[in-house]
């Protein structure tokens, strides 16, 4: 989605057809997209050999001003997720498509059900628990003259994850905030998720960030992971890497979240898939799977759709990527990614170019 819904980011398909994919089907051959090489390269579609925990990772998913149904793409993708037993789904956003001020609750609500019965369901059908971050187009946190913006968006997404059909099947640590911010746990992992979907986190946030990460049960889990739907570094081309579509305060979150081992920062919004690191956090840029894939800001890659299998390992806290372009149902090549991005807040690398220790 391009055009006039940028304006609202202040501070604050390639369709695919009746291709049925078979399981056994072969795919070209690829590398895959990890740090370490562990598992070797799948056929088809199908994932590599299941980790000690697997997620599966997508963001925006909402296509034009509001839509209630979803692209090919996505429908591919939510149909697929099942045969990967993922033990959790991540959703870093943008999940319909408001934030447009015309839009009436009606509308609002109908988007909501939309997403219900294209995603929700389907994975609730197979008891497969799914967080999720708010983005910009779910429940912006914009405000105008000491109001939201877009007040009717943020109560559609209270009035549908407050429903009891809806709220997901997470072991929350705090769910004060819920649905805009909270933090759960899943198999000894933690997971704070922000209301980024706006440059700006409030004061009360940055004070929840830190005593929540500060508590006993985040430092005693053996990864922590964060998710929020604006990144700390731009990395697509055009109107993404201007001020306003990145956090204000980047650095700020970064230096927290490294000071309470926080492994990996996973964010949406810039809808082109770049996995990197800088300093010592990890940084997923998770692709779009639905509509206005981008070009990262630099190299010369046709912009693609993407969905990321995370398998964990046991024995160490590194995540191990498998990325899918779903435009070609192939894998992504990570070495044909740019080395390194040079961001407006400083150069991130490539993530499998980190050195080891």
């Amino acid at each position: 989605m391009q055009g006039n819904r940028r304006q609202f980011l202040t501070y604050g398909g390639l369709a695919l057809g009746g291709l049925l994919i078979s399981r056994g089907m072969m795919a070209r051959s690829q590398a895959i997209a990890q740090t370490t090489i562990m598992n070797p390269a799948p056929t088809g579609l199908s994932a590599p050999p299941k980790g000690d925990v697997r997620l599966v990772v997508i963001s925006d998913l909402n296509s034009a001003y509001g839509s209630t149904d979803y692209l090919p793409q996505v429908k591919r993708a939510i149909a697929l997720i099942p045969d990967w037993q993922p033990d959790l789904v991540l959703c870093v956003g943008d999940m319909v498509a408001g934030q447009k001020s015309s839009l009436t609750p009606a509308q609002l609500s109908a988007m909501w059900q939309g997403f219900d019965r294209h995603i929700a369901q389907p994975l609730r059908r197979a008891n497969l628990p799914l967080a999720f971050t708010l983005g910009n187009h779910d429940a912006s946190g914009s405000i105008s003259n000491g109001r939201y913006t877009f007040a009717a968006d943020r109560q559609a997404a209270i009035n549908y994850w407050l429903n009891a059909n809806h709220t997901p099947t997470l072991d929350f640590i705090d769910r004060r905030h819920f649905p805009f911010y909270y933090s759960f746990t899943q198999q000894d992992i933690f997971y704070l998720v922000l209301d980024a979907s706006t440059a700006r986190l409030s004061p009360e946030q940055w004070t929840w960030i830190e005593s929540s990460l500060a508590s006993e049960q985040a430092q005693r889990s053996r990864l922590r992971l964060a998710l929020g739907h604006l990144s700390i570094y731009p990395v697509a081309s055009g109107s993404r890497s201007e001020p306003g579509n990145y956090l204000h305060e980047g650095d700020r979150l970064q230096t927290l979240l490294e000071r309470y081992n926080v492994h990996t920062y996973i964010s949406g919004h810039q809808h082109a898939y770049y996995p990197a690191y800088r300093g010592q956090l990890e940084l997923l840029h998770t692709g779009a799977l639905g509509d206005g894939p981008r070009s990262l800001v630099q190299g010369n890659l046709t912009p693609y759709r993407t969905l990321t299998v995370i398998d964990i390992p046991r024995d160490r806290p590194n995540l191990l990527y498998t990325t899918y372009d779903m435009d070609r149902l192939s894998l992504i090549n990570q070495s044909t990614l740019p080395s390194q991005i040079d961001t407006p807040r400083g150069r991130i690398v490539r993530r499998d170019l980190q050195p080891t220790a």
